[in-house]
């Protein structure tokens, strides 16, 4: 059993049942760790013995154990350690985010950013964080519960990044790697001995292989969702989610440019990084930045910040309940919508609102942050109806889906059926187009809206 520690010098619990063991660490300093091979190190395939253990700011005594084990008082022990895990992961993918998105903003039209921003075949971008966000939940999961208990469906292909022309990339992806798993320990899991080399990394990510399918249970991750908002310097979301036999058992949202403002989330991005400038974030502000995540069966929704630099994170992080909006009259409600007009209709989207009555411009939003606005009550309504020959794919929704279900919403496709998460990489079999709602009344008004006009769509 590996030990896990901190830099603090404190006590630190391993999650066994009940949090029962409880041992002592002495102050450790890390430094950002060269890539390079360790004879002595092993990947996260043979922890099959280990327990999970986290890092605690404080010493944890058996009562203040029982306390924080019932500030949630909905969670059952089916998931419940997946949960914290995955939330724990998620912060620490959006930690190497915000480092990834500063540098390329910063250094944009740059030769730096040739090494941080490339293009797809289907030319749509993909950055060094898509890789390490991949790389580092993917680390995390086995870390903590064991690799032959995690199977991943991921967006990116290792494949891609194995190419010679992406060997710029590769060594930038596996320096933000090891640059974010010397601060594992402030997301209680202890770092590698030593510096994961590209082969390690490589590996690691290539794990992501699972194909999905009706049975079983697996993990499904959209790195940066939204990489195109990402690139811009706007909102995008790490979005984690666990399936079980084919239903979505939890997720996880991480939204770390969510301004906790409703009413910036339509202000330009570039109006939000000079507000961020003009007053920068302490430990006790709390401006932008959140993690949602939701059980199935729990009937709440929770949010939290993100954790400062330098702050050890502990469960569970002033987490407060978040629920969908009241509103239920169209000519109140604000409806999202994809930023890009590829894969969604804009037009049809726009004579759906005017039908039913919806009078507020939309907000566009990139990612899967309009899941995240619903489940916060910040909107009403998204809609999407893609262009024929595009398909739906889990990762941009079994999180999302799950969390405004639990935050007292309701999501299905067009034809009002729930969506389908067990046919494997995509949602086969959609009935034209999502729809996801704060409400009955406002969902029943688009299924009848999208039914008496679908006709005229020419989708």
């Amino acid at each position: 059993m590996s030990s896990y520690f901190s830099s603090f010098g404190t006590k630190i619990p391993r999650m066994g049942k009940g949090y029962d063991d409880v041992f002592t660490v002495t102050k450790t300093k890390h430094a950002v760790k060269q890539p390079v091979s360790c004879s002595n190190y092993k990947l996260p395939n043979n922890l099959s013995t280990q327990h999970i253990g986290f890092v605690s700011k404080f010493p944890v005594m058996e009562e203040e154990q029982q306390k924080r084990l019932d500030v949630l008082p909905e969670l059952s022990e089916d998931y419940s350690k997946e949960l914290e895990v995955a939330v724990r992961a998620v912060q620490m993918a959006c930690s190497l985010c915000q480092r990834v998105q500063d540098t390329i903003i910063s250094n944009t039209g740059s030769v730096t950013n040739h090494r941080q921003v490339q293009s797809k075949d289907d030319n749509s971008p993909v950055t060094v964080a898509d890789w390490s966000v991949q790389a580092i939940v993917s680390w995390m999961l086995s870390e903590c519960l064991g690799s032959q208990n995690v199977s991943i469906v991921a967006e990116e292909d290792v494949q891609s990044l194995s190419k010679a022309n992406s060997s710029e990339l590769l060594e930038a992806v596996v320096e933000t790697v090891n640059q974010c798993l010397a601060e594992a320990p402030r997301f209680g899991v202890q770092e590698p001995e030593c510096g994961l080399s590209t082969s390690d990394v490589l590996e690691i990510i290539g794990r992501c292989s699972s194909t999905g399918g009706p049975t079983g249970r697996f993990w499904v991750l959209d790195p940066v969702d939204g990489t195109l908002g990402f690139v811009r310097g706007d909102q995008y979301a790490v979005a984690l989610a666990l399936i079980e036999d084919g239903e979505v058992k939890l997720g996880v949202l991480g939204c770390p440019n969510y301004p906790m403002r409703k009413e910036w989330l339509s202000y330009h991005h570039r109006y939000h990084r000079i507000i961020s400038k003009l007053t920068p974030p302490t430990a006790e502000t709390w401006n932008k930045g959140c993690v949602l995540y939701a059980k199935r069966g729990s009937g709440k929704a929770w949010m939290q910040p993100l954790i400062h630099v330098n702050k050890m994170f502990v469960w569970p992080n002033h987490a407060k309940q978040v629920s969908v909006s009241p509103i239920d009259n169209p000519a109140l409600a604000t409806f999202c919508e994809p930023v890009e007009k590829a894969n969604s209709s804009h037009s049809f989207t726009a004579g759906l609102a005017h039908t039913i009555g919806l009078r507020k411009q939309p907000l566009r939003v990139y990612s899967m942050v309009k899941y995240a606005a619903i489940a916060r009550g910040d909107a009403e309504v998204f809609m999407k109806f893609a262009r024929a020959g595009y398909k739906e794919k889990i990762w941009d929704h079994a999180a999302g889906v799950i969390i405004i279900q639990e935050a007292g919403g309701m999501v299905t496709d067009a034809g009002g059926l729930p969506l389908d998460f067990s046919k494997g990489l995509y949602l086969e079999g959609l009935d034209r187009g999502i729809v996801a709602c704060s409400g009955a009344t406002l969902h029943a008004k688009i299924i009848d809206a999208v039914d008496a006009s679908w006709g005229s769509s020419g989708l």
